[in-house]
């Protein structure tokens, strides 16, 4: 997927997730696996408060893949 296209798509409700999915995308993202940027652009379908409570380690992320997408994430939130 287009990075321009992952970008729009990180834009979200709630400013906390644009800023953690920008960090990300800007300094992460390169670094996936072609079949971790499919789960990536997956993850961007999930709703703002599932995704932010899995961010937050409120609750788990249900699939290994989104675990692992969610675990690199919360490295760009306490900065």
């Amino acid at each position: 997927m287009e990075l321009n296209r992952l970008r729009w798509r990180c834009r979200r409700g709630m400013r906390e997730l644009d800023i953690v999915l920008n960090r990300f995308l800007d300094e992460d993202y390169s670094t996936l696996t072609p079949v971790n940027q499919v789960a990536f652009a997956s993850l961007l379908d999930t709703a703002d408060p599932d995704l932010y409570a899995w961010v937050l380690g409120q609750h788990p992320a249900p699939t290994p893949e989104f675990r692992e997408l969610v675990t690199r994430l919360q490295r760009h939130t306490a900065r």
